[in-house]
């Protein structure tokens, strides 16, 4: 996996994988500010209507401009891998497209292009996984709170374990068919779950998250035919 990362790290620059960069952090963008914009009217509806209880209305007001302050930057941190990889993988096959035309270029040739729509569909798939599995374990996560380091943990093999199989999926789709993925995945789980890991990583470290989603996509194609050699 170490070289996997290497050698996706060396292709960062390449034009056709900064333009998919830009319009993914563009996308991400819009979908953020539409959400902080989303959470401001709602909370300061929530304020105008049941804060009556509280001095003044300046009160209620700065206090919902407080609270949606806080929550953008929690979700910010929580959701970002949601929101990017969902982004990305709409943009996906231009990343794995570049890379396998670079390194792997027979399987360049022969592979199949994902459809818009399909892409889409991942990208879905992936933000309701990610949120149904989260909000699944939410006990668990909160139980290990008195351990001290048991929820990050936890949180971080859990994300690893989502984040591989989507990033997986990504390159898997240009090369297998829809009945080929489940067996595919049932072998591939290890190498899997050790590319979510390192992407999982990458996107803890401030500024280098932004590049995360493109770089675990650039790792994930190496993973695949890298894997086939193993």
């Amino acid at each position: 996996m170490i070289h996997a990362l290497v050698l996706s790290f060396g292709q960062l620059l390449d034009p056709r994988v900064v333009r998919v960069f830009l319009k993914s952090i563009a996308l991400t963008l819009v979908l953020f500010a539409v959400l902080a914009a989303g959470l401001w009217w709602g909370l300061h509806a929530a304020a105008a209507r049941w804060g009556s209880w509280l001095a003044t209305s300046t009160v209620t007001a700065a206090l919902a401009d407080v609270l949606a302050v806080l929550l953008m930057v929690f979700a910010w941190w929580l959701a970002f891998r949601a929101i990017a990889i969902a982004v990305v993988g709409i943009f996906a096959d231009e990343v794995v497209e570049a890379v396998e035309a670079k390194h792997y270029p027979d399987a360049h040739a022969s592979a199949r292009a994902v459809p818009l729509g399909r892409s889409i569909a991942m990208g879905a798939r992936s933000v309701l996984r990610l949120i149904a599995v989260n909000l699944l374990l939410l006990p668990v996560y909160i139980l290990l709170l008195v351990t001290g380091v048991g929820t990050a943990i936890a949180f971080f093999l859990v994300n690893s374990w989502l984040l591989g199989r989507d990033l997986g999926d990504m390159v898997a789709a240009r090369h297998l068919s829809r009945d080929q993925l489940p067996a595919w995945r049932k072998r591939t789980g290890a190498r899997r779950f050790a590319l979510g890991a390192v992407g999982t990583g990458v996107m803890l470290v401030p500024l280098l998250n932004l590049i995360g989603p493109i770089l675990g996509a650039a790792m994930a194609t190496h993973a695949y035919h890298l894997g086939k050699n193993a």
